[in-house]
């Protein structure tokens, strides 16, 4: 590896991190080999609050991360509620929103739609098999968007999925001390291995299956049998750390920084030509195909 191999960062979010559940980040490099393009992992940080996480935003650039958290919630609702129709904008109403109010929207909104279609969605929310970006409990995303992505934009991060800043959006190229952040979800290429659950936070579900199904989601990537154009150089030391931990953590930063790999080699970081840059995109995840 050489200092111009591209950083990437795999971040796994949690809006209240303590020491035995810290904000997740996997290092690594975007490196080209005669086999192909590889996200080569140096090192997993455990970030045990807020203010280290927002420390770690203001690290030097250049670098691209992939952020397992919303940055933004559905049109319909913004709309609906008369929120700001621009990103920048909308994010600072949101986080300065008390949770309590914006509970009480999301549940008004709930309570007034039929059972089945209960939620708002954003137009990549189905087709990544997300939660949809306003579910405020199991799992609580929406509070995931209020405790990360303020700090993101304060730290003067670019966001091509939003077009902020607007010089950024078509590039797909790290120069300067850029710090490029794009939306990931790590189940969306989990799902490419196994639709089986491969991790849990409670000790007595983190059973040998699950453990299975997580070494061989990392089986997959390492091969590149996960649906993304970049595979993953794992030392041996973290391959068995990352298999050993039953919350899934450690793989999921690891999948966050994959993702943010295969965007990068994408032509406009594989980002829809029509793109709403209110809502965002997830990295790596195709549009659908339209119908008729």
């Amino acid at each position: 590896m050489s200092r111009s191999d591209p950083v990437l960062l795999g971040v796994d979010f949690t809006s209240a991190p303590t020491a035995r559940k810290p904000i997740t980040v996997a290092v690594g490099r975007l490196v080209s080999r005669r086999s192909g393009s590889r996200y080569v992992l140096e090192a997993i940080r455990g970030l045990e609050s807020l203010d280290a996480f927002s420390a770690l935003l203001h690290e030097p650039g250049p670098w691209v991360g992939g952020f397992d958290l919303p940055f933004s919630q559905p049109r319909t609702l913004i709309v609906h509620e008369g929120w700001p129709t621009d990103w920048p904008a909308l994010v600072e109403f949101y986080c300065h929103q008390p949770r309590e109010r914006l509970r009480r929207v999301f549940k008004r909104w709930c309570d007034g739609r039929p059972a089945g279609d209960k939620f708002a969605w954003r137009a990549t929310d189905k087709p990544a098999g997300s939660s949809p970006a306003m579910r405020w409990a199991n799992p609580p995303v929406a509070w995931m968007m209020h405790a990360g992505i303020g700090r993101m934009l304060a730290a003067g991060l670019s966001f091509p999925a939003h077009d902020h800043p607007r010089r950024l959006r078509s590039r797909n190229r790290l120069g300067g001390r850029e710090r490029i952040a794009l939306e990931a979800y790590p189940g969306f290429t989990a799902r490419q291995v196994t639709r089986l659950s491969y991790k849990s936070d409670t000790a007595a579900k983190q059973t040998a299956d699950r453990r299975d199904r997580r070494r061989a989601i990392l089986r997959a990537l390492e091969t590149g049998g996960a649906g993304l154009d970049v595979a993953a150089e794992i030392p041996p030391t973290w391959r068995r750390r990352i298999v050993a931990d039953g919350a899934g953590d450690l793989l999921d930063a690891v999948i966050c920084g994959l993702q943010a790999g295969h965007a990068l080699l994408a032509p406009r970081l594989g980002l829809p030509v029509a793109l709403d840059p209110l809502e965002g995109w997830i990295a790596s995840v195709p549009r659908p195909p339209r119908r008729g």
